[in-house]
């Protein structure tokens, strides 16, 4: 029955050029005039996966054009005084790809490469993966185009609020809830809360996540993304066979995704033999010491120099024997010139886009088991609702409560995209995206169009 519902739907969407009245799915819109086809970045790889969904959309198949496309995009000059009194200026962002479900939710980055694209790319990966754990978010992200590590502590506040006080007319508890990325933490959290707060004249807890404990933040919320790729990965593999206790895994990025997962894998039995992150790499054929790996990273910032094991090259790193591989760093880093050499029977992607299509064909083709980033990585997200729900009712749970409710709904989350791609004999992240597309479709659809 499954095929031959699959094979309907594939003649329905080859039809639908030479229909008008065909559904949207093989419709080709222009590109928004903002956009240079040539140099998609991150954006395009979205694209890309949206195409190969959208034969499985059925009847939604009409809003399909509605997923390539963001609601908002909101562009900032975030001005600084500097220090010095000199004044400079940085680009800001923060893009509302879709709320159909929900308030838009996603982080907010602090990087010198930021760009429009790939905060984009990352608002829609938002969508996405909200949808795909079902809590009743849509997709946003921000950023600023900075190197914090250029800007003195004073500098760095001053550059957060002025952000957040640029982006104050999209943002709020109802609207859009920013929350912790790449070089944010909780005190850029507390920054961007209390600014929000005093410009709308009441403490607003709910209009960030990540937020300091005493601030309204929730237990369990810093360690709930790396704990969800260890409890997907734990299903995953279940499923293929593969035994945790005794596993080889490996790293790329060791804070608080990667880090937070090398340690439950290791706390679980499995050797953590390489790790690698922006200032070098390290293995160790017997196991690294995870919790002085971690104890290292925290003093020095990265692993290099680390004594515990073998200074590892990148190139070394993508080819080590391994179980289990955790890119857990930023987007792209598995691309066609380094997935044929992976060995690994199973990749967890703890970052945000860290394969691109074309890797992603040749681990498939390899047999590698691919979770998918907008699955594994939702832990985080996911505690970010509770966080959000227990801000706006004043309660709030024990870490036991959050850890257990992030377990139940990420084990439920990941059943459902396995069973998806066991019926459609498709990979685990199109099989998340069909999931997620339909709920968000779905919305869409009941909500119609106004006016």
């Amino acid at each position: 029955m499954a095929t031959r519902t699959q094979a309907k739907t594939t003649r329905t969407a080859r039809k639908a050029p030479a229909a008008p009245a065909a559904p949207a799915a093989a419709t080709t819109h222009p590109l928004p005039s903002y956009l240079d086809p040539n140099h998609l970045g991150p954006w395009g790889t979205y694209l890309a996966q949206v195409d190969r969904v959208a034969p499985y959309l059925g009847p939604l198949g009409k809003w399909v054009e509605t997923l390539k496309r963001p609601k908002r995009s909101l562009i900032v000059d975030v001005a600084l005084r500097r220090d010095d009194g000199t004044i400079a200026h940085f680009e800001g962002y923060r893009v509302q790809h879709n709320i159909s479900r929900g308030p838009g939710k996603g982080g907010v980055r602090f990087h010198p490469d930021v760009t429009l694209s790939e905060v984009m790319a990352l608002a829609a990966w938002m969508s996405i993966k909200n949808a795909a754990v079902n809590v009743p978010y849509g997709g946003a992200k921000g950023g600023i185009r900075v190197d914090p590590r250029a800007l003195s502590l004073g500098e760095l506040e001053r550059v957060t609020r002025r952000y957040t006080s640029e982006i104050g007319l999209i943002i709020g508890p109802s609207k859009d809830i920013p929350a912790p990325d790449v070089n944010t933490n909780e005190k850029v959290m507390a920054w961007m809360m209390d600014t929000y707060s005093v410009n709308v004249g009441a403490t607003a807890t709910g209009v960030v996540t990540g937020k300091p404990i005493d601030l309204g933040g929730s237990l369990g919320r810093r360690e709930a993304t790396g704990r969800g790729v260890f409890t997907v990965g734990v299903e995953a593999a279940q499923r293929i066979g593969l035994t945790i206790e005794g596993s080889r895994v490996a790293v790329q990025g060791f804070g608080n995704v990667g880090g937070v997962a090398g340690k439950l894998f290791a706390e679980a039995g499995a050797k953590v033999i390489a790790v690698q992150d922006h200032s070098g790499g390290v293995s160790n054929d017997r196991g690294l010491n995870v919790p002085k790996l971690l104890d290292h990273v925290a003093a020095t910032g990265g692993v290099a120099g680390f004594r515990g094991g073998e200074p590892l090259t990148a190139e070394q790193f993508w080819s080590c024997k391994c179980d289990i591989l955790i890119p857990a760093a930023l987007e792209g880093q598995i691309n066609a010139q380094n997935a044929g050499k992976i060995k690994a029977r199973m990749v967890i992607e703890g970052a945000n886009g860290p394969t691109t299509p074309e890797a992603d064909d040749i681990l498939q083709d390899k047999g590698v088991l691919v979770v998918p980033d907008v699955i594994a990585n939702a832990g985080g997200v996911t505690v970010s609702y509770f966080e959000w729900v227990q801000d706006f009712s004043s309660f709030f749970w024990s870490e036991a409560e959050i850890n257990q409710r992030l377990v139940r709904i990420m084990t439920e989350a990941f059943t459902a995209v396995w069973n998806t791609a066991q019926q459609h004999q498709v990979s685990l992240r199109t099989a998340t995206f069909i999931v997620a597309c339909r709920r968000i479709l779905q919305a869409r659809d009941m909500r119609g169009l106004y006016p």
